[in-house]
């Protein structure tokens, strides 16, 4: 950091957005030589005034961040501090590491907590909150010993105020520093609903039995306190004509059959191609009902339209958008009923007619390529409406984001290299150097991959299978609690009157 050029803040003006955009539009590959900043800043510990140096960088296939470290000369106080310059993640991210005892090489893990995260120790109940330690990089033992560092700081003025209290935390700081040598079990847990986080796996892209990954959506006072909310006086404000109102109809526009077309339809086909036609395309009309901005909690509206996917089932569409904040979001969501079985689909890919093909993959299935070794959790990547290409494109930018600190200067040859084999031969995948397949395991029976045949039996290429599902899958879907008594009956007294 000494060759780097500085730019103290009396002489210039920095604009770390622009920066920031700078670094964004060149892409990862560029080499931009970013200069090192000083800024001259208030020491919170004498009062006295120090300097702050940042520096904008980017880690390969992770993300971009800035880093800050403080020093006063006057009385040698000294911090540092990562901040995450790049976008917030669609959705929040809780990794939960079950450590075993004697296993000290756990603690050496990488660990990115974001300013937004939290980490816990339910065996201790004990959690660091996103005030502490915010914008750190560092390792699991790391984060642990300066924890008891912190607390123990003012044991002293503790044990002179409060004598009990300061032997319960002399008491608490052996357990703590146990945990941090790995004398003892626990489990660490690391919440962000920025998505900004990470723990290290060093079996990547093979999955960690002892790392769970679970993605959620963010709550009215998570999105509050990242920033996302307007001022509420505007959400309050802001109206729109249907918000208001009733449940409304709008022409479909492009999609589906309008009446007219029904007519040409049915004129040029027999009646069972075009009572086939009929039952395969959208409705004319689409309804609309009021709602609330995911992002800025305002009032907008959500299109919603219901459609039956070929060899498939009946699926419901909704997208709505934000005229408040600009926010988007479009779902694809299964209708009717549970399935009574899980499916599992089989797709062997022989030719380029096959990475063609369409693929729904609902949040509850899991997907693997065993040619690869690789298995992919129920929930990774969420709901993907794409292609069997796009699916792939899809993994390899998931697993290098989420895994980029295996590209680093810190990794050893050997990790490194089965990294880059695996890269590579997830690329070749594509390329159809050899044939390979693709599965996907639904648990929900959500997802589809299309045929390429008019009849479903007629493409070998193509299985599915039907299983009954365990009892922890249903228990995980929160299947096994489920009363439909009440409703059931209901809905038997509302037909019978009819």
């Amino acid at each position: 950091m000494e060759n780097s050029t500085t730019a103290p803040a009396k002489d210039q003006i920095v604009d770390v957005r622009s920066v920031v955009e700078a670094v964004a539009a060149a892409g990862e590959d560029a080499d931009i030589d970013t200069p090192l900043y000083e800024v001259e800043s208030l020491c919170m510990r004498c009062g006295e005034n120090g300097v702050t140096r940042f520096l904008l960088t980017l880690i390969p296939h992770f993300r971009k961040i800035l880093l800050s470290a403080f020093e006063c000369p006057h009385c040698c106080e000294r911090n540092n501090e990562v901040q995450f310059a790049g976008e917030i993640q669609p959705r929040g991210c809780s990794f939960s590491l079950s450590f075993r005892a004697g296993d000290r090489k756990m603690l050496d893990r990488t660990v990115v907590k974001s300013e937004s995260a939290t980490i816990k120790i339910p065996e201790l109940d004990f959690e660091i909150p996103t005030e502490a330690q915010r914008g750190s990089l560092s390792t699991v033992e790391g984060i642990l010993v300066r924890a008891a560092d912190e607390l123990e700081a003012l044991q002293d003025e503790r044990k002179k105020v409060d004598p009990k209290i300061a032997e319960a935390i002399d008491q608490f700081l052996v357990k703590l520093r146990a945990y941090a040598t790995g004398d003892s079990s626990f489990t660490f847990i690391l919440d962000d609903p920025s998505g900004n986080s990470f723990i290290e796996n060093p079996f990547a892209p093979s999955p960690d039995p002892s790392l769970t990954i679970k993605f959620y959506e963010r709550t009215p006072d998570q999105q509050k306190a990242l920033g996302y909310l307007v001022d509420p006086s505007h959400a309050e404000d802001y109206t729109d004509e249907r918000a208001n109102n009733q449940l409304g109809n709008e022409a479909h526009g492009t999609v589906g059959a309008t009446q007219a077309g029904r007519s040409a339809i049915a004129q040029g086909n027999s009646a069972e191609i075009a009572e086939a036609l009929f039952r395969y395309s959208s409705p004319e009309e689409v309804m609309v009902f009021p709602t609330t901005c995911g992002a800025c909690a305002a009032k907008c509206e959500c299109r919603m339209f219901v459609t039956n996917i070929p060899y498939f089932r009946e699926v419901i569409v909704m997208a709505s958008s934000c005229d408040a904040c600009g926010y988007r979001n479009s779902e694809l969501k299964p209708g009717g009923s549970i399935s009574d079985k899980g499916k599992k689909i089989t797709l062997h890919v022989e030719n380029v007619k096959d990475l063609s093909r369409d693929v729904i993959k609902s949040d509850s299935a899991g997907v693997s390529i065993p040619e690869l070794d690789l298995e992919l959790a129920s929930g990774t990547l969420g709901g993907v409406v794409t292609t069997v290409e796009g699916l792939v494109t899809k993994i390899s930018e998931s697993l290098e984001r989420v895994h980029g600190f295996t590209f680093g200067d810190s990794l050893d040859d050997d990790r490194k290299s089965k990294w880059l084999d695996f890269r590579e031969r997830l690329s070749k995948l594509l390329c159809l150097e050899r044939h390979w397949t693709l599965i996907i395991d639904d648990a929900l029976a959500n997802s589809f991959v299309a045929p390429v045949t008019d009849d479903m039996k007629d493409d070998e290429q193509l299985k599915f299978e039907e299983y009954e599902r365990s009892w922890e899958q249903n228990e995980e879907l929160g299947l096994n609690d489920m009363d439909t008594s009440v409703a059931d009956a209901s809905y038997s007294a509302a037909t019978d009157e009819n």
